[in-house]
């Protein structure tokens, strides 16, 4: 054994004997599949809505403090900061696929290799980006129908979003290198302390500090990054196992492929997704300021709500790679089949809730006075809802399958996705009722479905005869 492997042994051991680490490194290849699940998930949902709070937070202040305009301006770009971020989430999950793996099968020396390989590309990839959006910014806008009333506004707020990305995928990447070990709790408390800064950062910058939407995005950022530089400054404290060598950096364009193998498909199938909300954002602007705002703050709370089911995906990611990684595919069909349970039962609950009282939560974002927004969130909602236990079954099966190391088929799904929302943009923008545009979702989620739950039965079929 290696003088390496060795300190990783006596890192890991001791690690179990730590009442401290044992919250933090689960091993999540041996012990009851269900609360294993449960444990990770409840901290992963918890940390996705702080960091849904991000623009939500953006998206209250302005409505609250600068109207329905600003509401309508900040809200509005949600489909398109979930291009922006979703990019960056999916490589930065993809590459923590391989970490999980290698973690899981114990070979450390590996695992730190892909971890100094995913700093390389998500710092590189991250610098492009922000390049790429900037130039670009005006004309994504155009094509996405805003007026030239709202245009300073969304541009102003985007721009400045782009220019933050380099933190944003500082976040993403160490997070997920952290849950790839089944440390789902440490990146929760980073995110709780960053959001309640931005929420203190909005009001001071534009309610006390005159910056109008701008002061939004100044205030994202600048908590983003304090919550990358807590992950970072808790990794080289709390984690030997993730501590770098000079060795590890050594360039492997093999290593590099494989990451990107896992990460692009897991990026473009966001990516996808997002382009197809783009595409009815786009459709919704057609309709004016009050349909905007009224889509984006139902937008927002259905986020929050299907943030159970975000976080039942990246827990089965990370329970499936290090399963997969040692072998124990039995396992992973055990653990899929209580999520997928677990996931219904909560979209009964989610159904009910948006349903009845969804009305009284768009008062977060507007005045009860805002009588038009109100309604027309209230449509969405009814609309929607009842297509919700298909919405979490995408999660479960998609990622699922890419922490099978499976990357092509999910991203299939998002074609699916965009293909159905598309699709239904064009019959109806412009045409029919607000209704119509609504339709795109769930057309999107039973659409995606097709896909992957035949190629997650094809594979466990396979993997029981292999």
């Amino acid at each position: 054994m290696s003088r390496n492997a060795q300190a990783d042994r006596v890192n890991v051991q001791g690690a179990d004997k730590s009442p401290a680490a044992k919250q933090t490194i689960r091993d999540m290849t041996v012990g009851k599949p269900s609360k294993l699940i449960i444990q990770f998930m409840i901290p992963m949902f918890l940390g996705n809505v702080f960091q849904q709070f991000y623009n939500v937070a953006d998206s209250i202040v302005a409505g609250k403090f600068l109207g329905v305009q600003a509401l309508a301006a900040i809200g509005s770009t949600g489909s398109l900061m979930f291009f922006v971020t979703g990019w960056l989430n999916g490589l930065s999950s993809g590459f923590a696929i391989l970490v999980a793996q290698w973690f899981g099968a114990k070979k450390y020396d590996k695992m730190r290799h892909f971890v100094a390989m995913s700093v390389y590309l998500s710092i590189g990839l991250a610098v492009l980006m922000t390049v790429g959006f900037l130039f670009a910014n005006e004309p994504i806008l155009r094509l996405m129908n805003y007026s030239d009333e709202i245009m300073p506004d969304v541009k102003g707020y985007m721009g400045i979003i782009y220019a933050g990305l380099i933190v944003t995928a500082a976040y993403n990447s160490l997070a997920a290198f952290l849950r790839a070990l089944g440390d789902s709790r440490s990146p929760l408390y980073f995110l709780v302390i960053s959001a309640a800064i931005n929420v203190v950062l909005d009001i001071v910058f534009i309610v006390y500090g005159g910056m109008g939407v701008e002061g939004c995005a100044y205030a994202t950022v600048i908590a983003q990054g304090i919550s990358a530089l807590l992950c970072f400054i808790y990794i080289v404290k709390r984690y030997p196992i993730l501590h770098l060598k000079k060795e590890d950096f050594q360039i492997s364009l093999q290593s590099c492929g494989r990451l990107l193998a896992l990460g692009i498909p897991m990026a473009l199938q966001f990516s996808i997704t997002a382009i197809g909300t783009i595409i009815v954002q786009g459709a919704v602007n057609i309709y004016g300021e009050n349909y905007m705002a009224g889509f984006s703050a139902a937008g927002k709370l259905q986020n929050i709500f299907a943030t159970v089911f975000a976080a039942f995906g990246v827990t089965i990611a990370t329970y499936v790679g290090q399963n997969r990684g040692a072998g124990k595919i039995e396992r992973v069909k055990q653990g899929v089949r209580c999520t997928q349970i677990m996931i219904l039962v909560y979209s009964v609950i989610a159904m009910v809730l948006i349903f009845f009282f969804g009305k009284y939560m768009t008062w977060l974002f507007i005045s009860p006075s805002e009588t038009k927004v109100t309604e027309v969130a209230v449509l969405y909602f009814h609309t929607v809802f009842w297509c919700y236990p298909f919405l979490g079954s995408i999660f479960l099966y998609r990622n699922t399958l890419q922490g099978l190391g499976y990357g092509l088929v999910p991203m299939l799904g998002g074609v699916f996705e965009l293909a159905a929302r598309a699709g239904i943009v064009l019959l109806v923008a412009g045409h029919t009722s607000f209704v119509g545009v609504c339709l795109a979702d769930p057309a999107a989620w039973i659409s995606a479905l097709i896909p992957l739950v035949p190629y997650y039965i094809y594979t466990m079929r396979k993997w029981k005869t292999a």
